[in-house]
């Protein structure tokens, strides 16, 4: 059948059929625009875990997600697919996880990694395997963008996307960065981990085609990062939440603080969203929760006034989420990877 067919014959206010793909869409990878790639990774984690249960987690979930979208007419259409999960990938990070365990205890205790052979061999062993998973996913990444699709990334941690990142460069060129998220990750190999998910950012723009990083949302940072940020000559624009906060209560609204985010961003943006930039009430079992935050329809707001303003996002990740007892974390987490899929098929001219 093809995909003509398939739209043909599909009823999007039907359930969601649980044995078709995500977001109970009929469409394979090769007939979807977007295609969502799974990395259920999480080793270098530093409070709790669950997110590499994320991309699952999100999976079921997607089919209680209704298809009508206010934004993008008749979105459904385009095709979202998601990608086999990649189950070495799985399979290193669990067991990982549990020697990276061993290795923060050590640390908490007071231990010395340089004097303890032990903790030396845990991290050089980690510090590896992230270097492979990172390899594993710009290789993944651009067999999907060489067939002309447009490429969302589902964590996992946030040190996920760094593959993706590289890949992009190679296939985009210079292109900036919009980060939403609780926290900076601009950690220089944070507990000595290089590819800790606190260090994504500080790794990323080792990234020479990454142009500009625009950081909104930021409430959870060290002295060295703002540093950096400060320092940065401007490669850097971080809008904290204790100023975009303030902002507003004297007298900014929302839609002015939107243009002067877009304002800083370059015409081809990549989209990278940690979930823990929310109000934790939306995502209370991510891995590092902060208080503060936005609501679902103010990152909402932005992305439709960026898709406006004719500027690119050639390409996404949402990460960090992670399933507590209930699906709460991820039924906001599937609502919001279908939004922002569809955004950002509209922003890359892609209409039915």
């Amino acid at each position: 059948m093809s995909k003509q067919e398939k739209i043909n014959n599909f009823n999007p206010n039907d359930l969601g059929d649980v044995n078709a793909g995500i977001f109970g869409l009929p469409f394979t990878t090769d007939e979807a625009e977007v295609v969502i790639v799974p990395v259920p990774w999480e080793v270098t984690v530093s409070y709790t875990c669950g997110t590499a249960k994320g991309p699952d987690a999100v999976f079921d979930a997607s089919f209680q997600v209704d298809l009508f979208d206010p934004f993008v007419k008749d979105a459904w259409k385009t095709g979202i697919a998601m990608d086999e999960m990649n189950i070495e990938i799985q399979d290193k990070s669990d067991t990982l996880r549990e020697k990276a365990e061993e290795y923060l205890d050590l640390l908490s205790k007071g231990d010395d990694p340089e004097e303890s052979q032990l903790m030396k061999g845990i991290r050089k062993e980690i510090n590896a395997a992230c270097e492979w998973m990172n390899a594993e996913v710009k290789k993944r990444v651009l067999h999907f963008l060489e067939k002309k699709k447009i490429v969302g990334l589902l964590g996992g941690d946030h040190s996920t996307p760094l593959g993706m990142m590289q890949a992009l460069a190679e296939k985009f060129g210079e292109f900036g960065i919009l980060q939403i998220d609780a926290h900076a990750d601009l950690r220089d190999a944070f507990e000595g981990f290089q590819y800790s998910h606190a260090s994504i950012m500080f790794n990323a723009l080792k990234i020479k085609e990454v142009n500009k990083l625009v950081q909104v949302g930021i409430r959870d940072y060290c002295e060295d990062e703002f540093d950096l940020i400060k320092n940065s000559n401007g490669r850097v624009k971080t809008f904290f939440d204790r100023d975009l906060k303030q902002a507003r209560y004297a007298g900014e609204n929302w839609s002015e603080t939107c243009d002067r985010i877009i304002a800083e961003l370059p015409n081809k943006i990549y989209l990278s969203f940690d979930i823990d930039g929310l109000d934790p009430k939306l995502c209370p079992n991510t891995g590092t929760p902060v208080a503060g935050g936005f609501e679902t329809e103010e990152i909402l707001f932005l992305l439709e006034k960026i898709v406006k303003s004719g500027k690119k996002i050639i390409a996404f990740d949402i990460n960090e989420i992670a399933p507590g007892e209930d699906e709460w974390d991820a039924n906001v987490g599937a609502r919001l990877l279908y939004r922002i899929s569809n955004m950002v098929a509209l922003s890359n001219g892609i209409t039915v």
